[in-house]
């Protein structure tokens, strides 16, 4: 198959490019193979308009059977630095407006409708439930934002009223130009840091990082990751 590792930033995959490529890294058109796959990272730039037109160009060069993104995120809920997740479904988290203490999405303002694909109940689900069950990972709800979360009120009420376990800024993106476009895709998540004030001592993004490669490098090798688990059930 031909898959396309995405990632906001070089270092989240960087010890996956040099095992693919050794330490001399990418190069563009240089096929990387685990398996028979044919891998290719893309370095997306960070949020969520980057991605999105990352994607979609690569998309249009060639079409990708796979899409794994891969990343580092803030955790809302108490997960562990280093613990490697699998999100199912992902909410744009800040597209609305913060009005009377609260945050209305575009959904609860009637400018977009939330079952409208590819929305779920305002949500952008993951269909491929057999991909996602290969990975062995957790599977969690995450939050998309342009602005990282750094103040407690608004922290509180993403924990209050949304399920969502991580926040990310390029996860959302992901799912929505996949779901339009029809490619399989997954989005793994390994949690650097707690959402919050941003006191970078706190962070294990060493630990995380190693964490989510040795988790890609697995899922790569994996022998069920084949043509046949691409379907959504």
């Amino acid at each position: 198959m031909y898959i396309l590792l995405a990632a906001a930033t070089t270092f989240e995959i960087q010890p996956t490019i040099e095992a693919l490529y050794g330490e001399q890294g990418y190069r563009i058109g240089e096929p990387g193979r685990v398996a028979g796959h044919h891998i290719e990272p893309l370095i997306t730039g960070v949020g969520g308009v980057a991605t999105s037109y990352s994607l979609m160009r690569q998309i249009g060069k060639g079409r990708p059977d796979l899409i794994i993104q891969a990343g580092i995120a803030g955790c809302l809920t108490g997960k562990q630095p280093g613990e490697v997740l699998a999100v199912s479904e992902d909410e744009l988290a800040d597209i609305g407006v913060w009005e009377e203490g609260r945050f209305k999405s575009l959904f609860e303002m009637k400018l977009a409708d939330g079952d409208g694909f590819p929305f779920s109940r305002g949500l952008l689900v993951n269909p491929y439930r057999r991909l996602l069950a290969l990975t062995g990972l957790e599977s969690i709800g995450a939050l998309t934002v342009n602005e990282i979360t750094t103040d407690a009120e608004r922290i509180r009420w993403y924990q209050q009223n949304t399920t969502a376990v991580v926040e990310s800024m390029e996860g959302g993106p992901l799912h929505y130009v996949c779901l339009q476009e029809g490619i399989p895709f997954l989005q793994l998540r390994s949690v650097s840091n707690t959402v919050g004030i941003r006191d970078k001592t706190k962070w294990d993004i060493r630990s995380a990082i190693a964490r989510l490669n040795a988790q890609l490098g697995l899922l790569l090798e994996r022998p069920e990751l084949n043509e046949d688990i691409l379907s959504q059930n």
